[in-house]
């Protein structure tokens, strides 16, 4: 204790909050010497990233796999790959975040073995596993399994893990992506907390914790949010989260103790807010967007994470995760923020925001609970229309220039950047032969296991998720058997079935009077008549394993408002079947949507495929986060045009549309 603090100190300094970086690619070994270099830079936490085949549920050398290898994240396959991804690294010692959702109880009991074999039990491990399942089906789109089904999952692991692990966060409910969807900082609020009261619903429901220790469960549900640059709105909205959760789960679920209903999150910064035109100003966007979920005191994230200023381009290097370390440690170590209490309190401003945001986030919540929880809200298909709804709003006062973004929308006139003057060089670069490797060593790794074993480790899980029981033993011991993680998730698919999310765009509200539309509509009726149809046809199409679908649902939304009839089955399609639709909706224009950097593989796919069934004449647009060196490769595949992120007016895009059907198809 420091007696002589000035007035209006702390009387000792805050301690910083854990400090992460959200990291894997191409391989575990790669990732493990990432994770090595970042702790040694002062990182204190560990925060992994998955590839989309892990995330999914599929082995690196299944179809959907394809060009989705070790792209986004680390592939995990089996335990050997668990194994070396934490190899050298002592997990007891560690806190570790794992984004990774519908097969989170997989993950789990691979990363518990791990530690077992290191000798460290499950109780002495700490860390979370994201496992909100619900707003996948909003958002990132990893989902696998109906809703009800998913969260049975999260039930049994908060309620294995309430047992066996008492320090792990065992969920960790995900505001975050509702924000990227779209979602207002009411409906963020609402929505998250419709999920959170649908995950203890189910773990009171399932019978398997007493109800004595509901606070305990409680306090181990942690929540991961977003923070834009609007960062005195994002301050009231945490503020108006902890005040929120804490009638919650007092009034609903009767937890006593105060301290077991704090508000406990962690933070990455608006990912999806960064921009490609004029990169370098995304520095300052992610320090403002610190200071929303810093500043306060009352609600000071508890773990944050940045991105780097390169997301909007591609993967970042260790440099550029480096520099995002460094914003934080700077914050935490070289100003006196740590050094004072609340600095809102007691603010008339603040304290109308966050009263503001409660009453909306409050309403948001009452709307969901009548129509029976958020999983009738997700299966009728009212939260996925709200978002979509509300993302077109947005999208709208930004093409309006109501909602300035510089460098984008204002400010456009430029230096060239230094940062970018390398172009592909200022992105790491996964090489492609990783994936063929990973698909080789997983075949190499079945070879090698007591397949009597498998076959029985897979009949019980599929035995026992056939009843309530819960599967975190029958998990377990598929780890130890050698199964891998397709298996795992294959044989829950054979009893729960896979799920198809609604799009959101029957509720969609259009542009209305948007500038320029009307004579973009107009060139839309006068081309459907020069080629004789009734309406020109547009196939917006997600291949691969990419769930990221904000952007395409935009684009669907803007063409259909322009008179497009638009044909969009949603995510998580193979080439066959984007050839499939095309030639039997005989659509006039085929537009991919890839967000995951698998683009050189996914839409040469789809290309081959068109020409293979005879429409080699049909257009392909492609949009998604491409360097221009992949642009030009794509063009000169046969891609007709290329959008990036810079490309953000949305009624100028559906103009250029027409005119490439126009070029198509030889019309002046």
């Amino acid at each position: 204790m420091d007696e002589n603090a000035p007035p209006g100190r702390l009387p000792d300094r805050d301690r910083p909050w854990v400090m992460r970086t959200y990291a894997g690619h191409s391989s575990a070994t790669a990732t493990n010497a990432l994770f090595r270099r970042n702790l040694a830079k002062g990182q204190t936490g560990l925060s992994v990233a998955f590839d989309l085949p892990t995330q999914t549920g599929y082995d690196p050398d299944h179809e959907l796999a394809a060009g989705e290898v070790g792209r986004v994240g680390v592939p995990v396959a089996h335990l050997g790959d668990m194994r070396a991804l934490f190899d050298g690294l002592p997990l007891a010692e560690m806190n570790t975040s794992m984004t990774i959702n519908a097969p989170a109880m997989w993950l789990l009991a691979l990363y518990g073995t791990v530690a077992m074999e290191q000798g460290y039990p499950a109780d002495m491990l700490s860390g979370t596993t994201q496992n909100d399942i619900i707003k996948e089906y909003l958002s990132r789109g990893t989902y696998i399994f109906p809703p009800a089904a998913s969260l049975r999952l999260t039930a049994d692991v908060i309620a294995y893990t309430l047992r066996e692990m008492p320090k792990w966060n065992p969920v960790n409910i995900c505001s975050y992506h509702l924000q990227e969807a779209g979602a207002m900082p009411v409906q963020e609020v609402g929505f998250a907390l419709a999920t959170a009261v649908a995950v203890l619903d189910a773990v009171r429901d399932s019978g398997q914790v007493p109800a004595e220790r509901i606070g305990d469960v409680v306090q181990r549900i942690s929540f991961f949010v977003n923070a834009g640059a609007r960062f005195v709105e994002e301050t009231a909205k945490l503020r108006a989260f902890g005040a929120l959760w804490n009638e919650i789960t007092r009034d609903r679920y009767g937890v006593a103790e105060e301290k077991q209903r704090r508000f406990r999150y962690g933070v990455q910064v608006n990912s999806l807010g960064l921009a490609e035109a004029q990169p370098e100003n995304n520095v300052q966007r992610i320090v403002l967007e610190m200071l929303g979920v810093t500043l306060s005191r009352d609600a000071r994230a508890r773990a944050v994470q940045l991105p780097a200023w390169n997301e909007a381009l591609g993967l970042p290097r260790p440099w550029d995760q480096q520099w995002s370390l460094r914003m934080q440690q700077v914050l935490a170590y070289e100003s006196d923020l740590l050094e004072y209490p609340d600095l809102f309190e007691g603010s008339h401003v603040m304290t109308a925001l966050v009263d503001g945001i409660v009453a909306g986030a409050r309403l948001e919540l009452a709307k969901v609970l009548e129509l029976g929880g958020v999983v009738a809200a997700v299966e009728t298909g009212y939260l996925k229309s709200a978002l979509v709804a509300s993302l077109a709003d947005r999208r709208r006062r930004m093409e309006a220039g109501t909602d300035v973004v510089v460098g984008v929308n204002r400010f456009t006139e430029t230096e060239p950047s230094p940062l970018t003057v390398v172009g592909a060089e200022a992105i790491e670069q996964v090489d492609p032969a990783v994936e063929a490797a990973a698909a080789d060593a997983v075949r190499e790794w079945r070879a090698g296991r007591d397949a009597a074993a498998v076959d029985a480790a897979l009949a019980r899980l599929r035995a026992d998720a056939a009843t309530t029981t819960n599967l975190m033993p029958a998990t377990l011991e598929c780890v130890r058997a050698g199964v891998t993680t397709g298996e795992w998730a294959g044989a829950l698919r054979q009893v729960f079935g896979e799920y198809r999310a609604p799009t959101g765009l029957s509720g969609a509200a259009g542009a209305g009077g948007a500038a320029g539309l009307a004579r973009v509509r107009e060139r839309v009726a006068a081309t459907a008549r020069e080629l004789g149809s009734g309406r020109l046809r547009l196939l917006v199409g997600k291949p691969g394993l990419d769930g990221h679908s904000n952007g395409a649902e935009q684009i669907a939304v803007r063409a259909r408002d322009a008179g497009f009839e638009v044909v969009y089955q949603g995510i998580r399609l193979t080439a066959g079947q984007i050839v499939a639709a095309a030639v039997e909706e005989d659509v006039d224009l085929v537009g991919l949507s890839v967000l995951s950097g698998s683009h050189l593989a996914a839409v040469p796919a789809v290309l081959d495929g068109l020409r293979s069934a005879g429409r080699g004449d049909l257009p392909v647009v492609v949009g998604g986060i491409i360097p221009t060196g992949d642009a030009e490769e794509l063009r000169v595949a046969g891609v007709a045009r290329v959008f990036t992120p810079k490309d953000f007016a949305l009624t100028d895009i559906i103009d250029e549309l027409v005119t490439v059907i126009r070029e198509a198809n030889g019309l002046a």
